[in-house]
C-alpha cells in the first residue's frame, strides 16, 4: 500500500466516524422525542479506478418497525374514539343525576309523588296544592334541561368535527409539501431522514383523526387512505367538506338537512354506520356522539316526557276535561301531538289552567282543570286519582324502552339504570383502548433507541477515530522522516 492509499483510507474513515458520531449524538438526544426514528449510517468500500480507497458514507437510514407504527397508529384512533364516545355518556349520567344527587330527575319526581301525598291528605291546604305546581315545574324544568344539555353536546360535538375537518385539509396539505420536498431531496441525494420524522409526525396526528393507511410510493412518497378506503392523500391532498351548524334542536337530522354530513373530494361518505369509511377515531365517534348517541338520549327522554303527559291526560282521571284536552302536563301548553314527539322532553309544561305563574288557580289541582270554580276543599279525590296516575303501571307509547308495563318510577330509573350501563361500558372500552395504546407505545420506544447501546457504540466509534487518526500520525511521521532523508 502506498503512503497517499494509506493516508486516503485514514482521512475518509474519520470522514466516516465523525458522520456516525453526529447521527449516534442525534439518536441520544432525540431518544424520546415523539417521531424520530433511530438512524444508523450506512457505510461501504470507497473504490479510485479500481483500488480501495478506504470507506464511503452510503447514506442514513431510520429504524422503523412498519407494522408496528401501523398498529399504534390504529390504536391511538381507537383510543380517541373511545375517549370522545366515554365523555359524552359520562356528560349524560350527570345531567341526570343519580338518585341520591339534589337536582336529580329521580330526586324532582320523588318530591313531585311526596307532594301529590301530602295535598291528597290535606286538599284544603293551599300550601299542599303549592308543593304540587311547584314540584311538578321543578320536573318539567328538569327534562327540559337534560334536553337543552343534550343538544348543547351535539353542538359542541359539530364544532368539534368542524376543527378536525380544519385540521385533517390543513395536515394533508403540509404532508403534500413535504412529499414534494421529499422527492426533490432524494433525487438530489440530499439526507431525508429529518423530514420522514416530521412526516411520520404529521400521519400521527391524523391518526387520531381517523385510523389511517399508509401506502409507500417511489421516491420516498406516500399516499394515505383510511382502513375504511377513502382517500386523503394520493398525489394530491383530499379536500375534505363540512359545514358547522350552529344551534342544534333534537329535530334536526342529516336525513331532514338540518345538520351537515361530510364530503370527500365533493362526494358525500355515510359518517355513522358499518359503511362509513372514517369509524374508528375522533371525528367518527364525534359523528356518532352528533347523530347517534345524543338522539338517542333524547329520544328516552322524550318517551319518558310522553309518558308523564299520557298518564295525567288518560281518560277517567279528570273528568271536567273535554276529550283530547291537554292534562297536567302539556306541549308548550297545548295537547300532546303524538306524531310530534321528538323533543317534548324540552317544551314540556305545567298546564296553566293549575298554574299560579302562568294566571291559573291552585284550586284546579283539587277540583279540575276545566272547573270554573272551586268546589269543596276537603275533597281529595282528584289529587288521588293523580297519585294513582303517576305510581300505576302502564304500557309505553314509545318505542324508545323495551316494551312492558311500568310505573312512571320504574321507568325514570331504567332511564337511569340503562344512562349509568352505557356509560361504565365506556369507560371499559376506554380503559381497554387505553391499555393497548400505552402497550404498543411502550412497545414501540422499546424497539426504538437504546441509549446504553447507543454510549456502547460510541466508545467503538472513539476507538475507530483513534485508529484512523494513529494512521495518519504515523504517514506524517513517514513523510517527515523521508523529508530528513532528502535533507
Amino acid at each position: 500500500m502506498s503512503v497517499t492509499s494509506a493516508l486516503a483510507g485514514a482521512l475518509s474513515g474519520l470522514s466516516a466516524t465523525s458522520r456516525q458520531a453526529e447521527i449516534l449524538s442525534s439518536n441520544v438526544a432525540n431518544a424520546t422525542t415523539p417521531g424520530y426514528a433511530r438512524r444508523q449510517v450506512s457505510l461501504g468500500s470507497a473504490v479510485l479506478a479500481g483500488q480501495g480507497q478506504g470507506v464511503q458514507v452510503l447514506g442514513v437510514t431510520r429504524d422503523v418497525d412498519r407494522q408496528l407504527l401501523g398498529e399504534r397508529r390504529i390504536a391511538q384512533a381507537g383510543g380517541s374514539d373511545r375517549d370522545v364516545r366515554a365523555d359524552f355518556l359520562r356528560r349524560v349520567e350527570q345531567t341526570l343525576g343519580t338518585p341520591d344527587s339534589e337536582g336529580s330527575l329521580a330526586a324532582r319526581l320523588a318530591a313531585f309523588d311526596q307532594a301529590l301525598v301530602e295535598a291528597a291528605g290535606r286538599p284544603d291546604s293551599q300550601a299542599r296544592l303549592n308543593g304540587i305546581a311547584t314540584t311538578a315545574r321543578s320536573l318539567a324544568a328538569g327534562l327540559a334541561a337534560a334536553t337543552a344539555d343534550i343538544q348543547a353536546a351535539r353542538a359542541t360535538a359539530d364544532r368539534r368535527i368542524g376543527e378536525e375537518v380544519g385540521k385533517l385539509n390543513s395536515t394533508l396539505a403540509q404532508l403534500q409539501e413535504l412529499n414534494v420536498e421529499l422527492r426533490s431531496f432524494t433525487g438530489a441525494g440530499r439526507d431525508i431522514s429529518a423530514l420522514l420524522d416530521k412526516r411520520q409526525q404529521l400521519v400521527d396526528q391524523i391518526s387520531s383523526i381517523v385510523p389511517v393507511r399508509e401506502i409507500p410510493r417511489d421516491l420516498n412518497q406516500i399516499a394515505l387512505f383510511t382502513t375504511g378506503g377513502a382517500p386523503l392523500l394520493e398525489g394530491s391532498p383530499s379536500a375534505i367538506g363540512f359545514s358547522a351548524t350552529h344551534t342544534i334542536t333534537p329535530e334536526m337530522t342529516q336525513a331532514l338537512g338540518g345538520v351537515s354530513g361530510i364530503t370527500i373530494n365533493g362526494r358525500p361518505y355515510d359518517t355513522t354506520g358499518s359503511a362509513s369509511p372514517i369509524l374508528g377515531g375522533s371525528l367518527g365517534a364525534l359523528f356518532a356522539v352528533r347523530d347517534e348517541l345524543a338522539v338517542s338520549a333524547q329520544g328516552k327522554l322524550d318517551a319518558v316526557a310522553r309518558d308523564l303527559v299520557e298518564r295525567f291526560s288518560a281518560a277517567g282521571i279528570d273528568p271536567t276535561l273535554a276529550p283530547g284536552a291537554a292534562g297536567l302536563f302539556t306541549d308548550s301548553g297545548a295537547a300532546f301531538d303524538p306524531l310530534d314527539e321528538t323533543g317534548l322532553a324540552g317544551r314540556l309544561m305545567l298546564n296553566a289552567a293549575a298554574d299560579p305563574a302562568a294566571g291559573g288557580a291552585l284550586f284546579r289541582l283539587r277540583d279540575g282543570l276545566g272547573a270554573a270554580a272551586e268546589g269543596p276543599p276537603g275533597d281529595g279525590t282528584l289529587l288521588a286519582r293523580l297519585h294513582a296516575a303517576l305510581t300505576s303501571a302502564r304500557p309505553l307509547s314509545s318505542a324508545g324502552f323495551a316494551a312492558g308495563n311500568r310505573s312512571f318510577a320504574t321507568l325514570t330509573g331504567d332511564l337511569l339504570s340503562e344512562t349509568s350501563s352505557q356509560r361504565l361500558s365506556a369507560q371499559s372500552e376506554q380503559s381497554f383502548a387505553a391499555a393497548k395504546l400505552n402497550a404498543l407505545t411502550d412497545l414501540e420506544a422499546q424497539n426504538g433507541i437504546d441509549t446504553d447501546q447507543e454510549m456502547q457504540d460510541l466508545l467503538v466509534i472513539e476507538k475507530n477515530y483513534a485508529a484512523n487518526a494513529k494512521v495518519i500520525q504515523a504517514v506524517a511521521d513517514m513523510i517527515d522522516t523521508l523529508i530528513r532523508l532528502d535533507g
